[in-house]
């Protein structure tokens, strides 16, 4: 009656992912050809994925026959406030600061598609928060964490790090 749960199951080989169709379907079972076993999914059992799509290549996407055994959620990112709390709780940052770099993440949002292929993640502002906690700078420690690793691109560099500068 447990959860199994595939994050990034994208980055699967798709030969392998098809394994667990009879699973995620009505057949509830998982063959194990090699040990010429079926193994039959107790009731209360639930596959459960992840991935991001859009993010990866059409070569890292998901079969459309995986796509369709699943049911869908989108998720965005928390409200201004909750993602302040989330990152001020998982660094010890005040949520003062956290606020500020809640705020530097959604003006890098904005650009995503006028010149980033990405946001800054919640995951990314702890990274920050983290650095901040232990005495980085706030400059030094939102360029690390949060702007080098979106883009190599010095004028977007130089535009999100003026960001920063509205902050810290």
């Amino acid at each position: 009656g447990a959860i199994c749960y595939l994050d990034e199951v994208v980055e699967a080989r798709q030969d392998t992912t098809v394994v667990i169709h009879p699973l995620t379907d009505n057949r509830r079972v998982l063959p194990l050809e090699k040990k010429g076993e079926l193994i039959s999914a107790h009731p209360d059992f639930q596959v459960v994925i992840s991935y991001n799509p859009g993010y990866q290549s059409l070569m890292k996407d998901l079969k459309q026959s995986t796509k369709q055994r699943f049911g869908a959620l989108d998720f965005n990112y928390p409200s201004h406030d909750t993602e302040a709390e989330i990152v001020a709780h998982e660094t010890g940052v005040s949520i003062e600061v956290a606020g500020k770099l809640v705020g530097i993440a959604e003006r890098a949002r904005n650009l995503k598609g006028h010149g980033l292929d990405e946001g800054i993640s919640t995951r990314m502002l702890i990274y920050a928060g983290s650095l901040l906690a232990q005495g980085v700078a706030a400059q030094a420690a939102c360029r690390v964490a949060l702007v080098r690793p979106i883009t190599d691109d010095p004028d977007m560099r130089d535009a999100l790090d003026e960001a920063i500068a509205t902050f810290f």
